[in-house]
């Protein structure tokens, strides 16, 4: 088995719909600039409120990891 090194950033998918499209929102922008991702990993779910507390956006916090081609 080769050796590898994965890289972990942070990102905030939204959704007006639910928590699973937010984290789905979040992996498919990812996807479209980063090759190899690993893992996604959920770490915190909120919400977004307007100003007489109904939902406005379903928020999900990851972590996400690719291969890292660096130098």
């Amino acid at each position: 088995m080769s050796e590898s090194v994965y890289k972990v950033i942070e990102l905030i998918g939204t959704s007006k719909d639910s928590w699973e499209k937010a984290a789905a929102n979040a992996v498919e922008q990812a996807a479209k600039t980063l090759r190899e991702l690993r893992v996604a990993e959920v770490r915190e779910l909120d919400l977004q409120l307007d100003a007489k507390g109904k939902i406005e956006a379903y928020r999900a916090k990851l972590n996400v990891s690719f291969k890292f081609e660096g130098s």
